[in-house]
């Protein structure tokens, strides 16, 4: 049996939630899959289970969410890959400008 703590953290990479988060951002997240449209969210793409992202949660969709990006010039979201399960919601940044998001 594997212990899951309910927070844990993720480090960004990339610039797809820019301006909201940036590259090199540390956050914590809270292990859930209640979440709301707008919430920005840790999620694995069905259709690419070992990638981990960290995107906006737009609309709930075949039992998922369909997710996306901030910034619109970046595309690998679930225009790229469909359907994305929510591992969790993001609480807040704690590197290197903390804050809650919005």
């Amino acid at each position: 049996m594997t212990l899951q703590l309910p927070l844990f953290a993720v480090l960004v990479q990339g610039p797809s939630m820019a301006p909201t988060l940036r590259s090199g951002d540390a956050l914590v997240v809270h292990r859930t899959r209640r979440v709301r449209e707008g919430d920005v969210v840790v999620a694995r793409f069905r259709s690419r289970p070992d990638l981990l992202v960290v995107k906006r949660a737009v609309r709930a969709q075949d039992q998922g969410w369909w997710v996306r990006g901030d910034n619109d010039f970046v595309t690998d979201d679930s225009r790229a890959y469909g359907v994305a399960d929510v591992i969790g919601r993001v609480m807040f940044r704690y590197w290197p400008r903390p804050g809650r998001l919005s």
